[in-house]
């Protein structure tokens, strides 16, 4: 009996290995990309955010501004923007060669020009890996109904 579910263990054990083993590690690559992005914008930290961005990218906010890489990194510099809070979660991720749409849940909070926002939406960011690194070129939130 013992010998028995010390086999199944073991079976049980292997697979959980062999599932492991066949993840893609460039899921976990990009969501750790993803992640330093929320760091980077509540931090306000545009330097970074400058590194994870390719210099095509377009960004196409819940509201339908739509802007480059340059007015995105000054937007995240302008003092009247106080993020508290950013987060994503439900992160799905599908690989066409060398490229990935990220999709998930994100929150945010903090203030605008001294308003304060809570938002709750989707976002879709498309990365490429160029030359060995993942940049994202395309991103794009919309509200989800309260």
């Amino acid at each position: 009996m013992i010998r028995t579910i010390c086999c199944c263990f073991l079976l049980a054990l292997s697979s959980v290995a062999v599932a492991a083993q066949q993840a893609d590690p460039r899921e976990a690559k990009l969501l750790i990309l993803e992640r330093m992005w929320n760091e980077a914008q509540v931090n306000r930290d545009s330097s970074a955010l400058d590194a994870l961005v390719s210099s095509r990218f377009i960004d196409t906010e819940w509201d339908g501004d739509v802007s480059d890489k340059q007015k995105f990194l000054a937007d995240i510099r302008n003092p009247v923007y106080k993020p508290t809070l950013a987060n994503i979660q439900d992160v799905k991720m599908n690989f066409f060669g060398d490229t990935a749409v990220v999709t998930g849940i994100y929150h945010t909070q903090g203030s605008y020009q001294g308003k304060p926002y809570d938002h709750m939406g989707r976002f879709t960011d498309t990365w490429v890996l160029d030359g060995g690194k993942w940049q994202c070129v395309a991103s794009h939130t919309s509200l989800l109904k309260k």
